[in-house]
């Protein structure tokens, strides 16, 4: 049996001691992007409908190699989009921001998506 070693040059610290399987260069690139948008905006514990609106555009204009990645990017957009139109009100559009953000987490942990 092989063993796997991690470094922290070729594989996130975060993919090897969460059991992630390894991640390509271009979706840690795609994932630092991600990052990016979401750390951008409005506080989100003081105005999530704000940071909502916010991150609409930026997610929209990222651009994944990996199709499940980019499904999750574009679902998040999504979700925020029907948040923002609801102004926050809608318990269903609530619940898509929280499971999209879920989504992208998992495939770009430390991505820190606010749900």
């Amino acid at each position: 049996m092989a063993l796997m070693t991690c470094t922290a040059a070729v594989i996130p610290l975060a993919a090897c001691s969460s059991g992630h399987p390894p991640v390509s260069a271009a979706t840690r690139k795609t994932c630092a992007q991600v990052q990016a948008v979401l750390a951008d905006g409005p506080d989100p514990d003081a105005d999530r409908v704000g940071y909502a609106e916010a991150q609409i555009l930026p997610l929209r204009q990222i651009h994944a190699a990996s199709p499940a990645l980019r499904s999750a990017i574009s679902g998040l957009a999504d979700a925020y989009d029907r948040f923002f139109a609801s102004n926050g009100q809608s318990p269903a559009a609530t619940s898509a921001v929280a499971a999209a953000a879920a989504r992208v987490t998992k495939l770009c942990p430390g991505a820190g998506a606010a749900a």
